[in-house]
This record gives C-alpha cells, structure tokens and sequence, in this order.
C-alpha cells in the first residue's frame, strides 16, 4: 500500500464485524456504516482492492470496509474477544464530536469501554503491522457510488 490509514480505522473494521454490516458475496462485499445511513461496495480482484467509502475514494488510503474485508479474508489478524469491545460503536458520531481527529475519538470510545488504552494499542499495532506488510494496491472507486440504506 502506497498510502496507510489512521491505525484507529481498525477500530471501525471491528465494529462493522461484530455488529455483522459486512456481507461477504464472491469478489464484492457490502459494508454498511456504523450509523447505517450509507452501504459501501468493497471489490477486489487478486491484490487489488476498491472501495467507495470516503477514506478509500478522498484519501486514497484503505478505509474500515477495505480493512473489515483483509479481516474476514484472513489477510490480517482479527481478534474477536477484543473487536466484541466495540459492538455498537456509531463511529461517525464520534468522529464528528472529535473533527475527525481519529485518535482523540478512539482514546474517549477505549475509555467509555473501560478498556486499556496501552493493551489496545499493541494490538492495534500488530493488526497494522500486518496491513503495512500486505501486498495489496488500493484503488479509489468502485463499480458503484455508495448508497442509503433502508
């Protein structure tokens, strides 16, 4: 990957996971949003992976559907005891209340969880490590513009 995402993107991945908005199909995946006001496609053929959330298609960086879908695939480690932490997590919300400013979000949702913040961290950086070593190209895009869900 050319461009990497904010490390607390994976915290997003964990909820989309546990909270079940990923849906797997053959070489798609629909992610719906933690608030469920929008449904992502990820696709990919081989090491080559689209999206049209807004990190993946502005930033150019995997945003959480991308890494919600390595998770599922295998590519990169998942760690269920820790990502059931953030079930229900609507991360827009709190990514609003902080101006996007990913890290201040995730420390306050580690905190409210009564989680520590340390312990999450080498697992996050495990899980990044991973995403760092994967040889993957992330495009911007996908075969469709992302949509309101029901």
């Amino acid at each position: 990957m050319k461009k990497m995402p904010p490390i607390q993107k994976i915290l997003e991945a964990y909820t989309a996971i546990v909270d079940k908005h990923v849906e797997l199909k053959n070489n798609e995946a629909l992610v719906t949003s933690s608030n469920g006001a929008k449904t992502y496609t990820v696709s990919w053929d081989n090491d080559i992976y689209h999206s049209n959330d807004n990190a993946t298609y502005w930033q150019g960086y995997a945003g959480y559907p991308i890494i919600a879908v390595l998770m599922l695939q295998g590519k990169i480690p998942f760690d269920q005891k820790l990502a059931d932490n953030f079930a229900s997590v609507n991360w827009n919300e709190v990514n609003a209340k902080f101006k996007r400013n990913y890290a201040k979000a995730a420390s306050e949702v580690i905190k409210k969880k009564g989680l520590d913040e340390k312990e999450v961290m080498v697992e996050l950086e495990r899980v990044y490590g991973a995403l760092k070593d994967l040889p993957i190209t992330i495009k911007r895009g996908s075969l469709r513009p992302p949509k309101a869900s029901k």
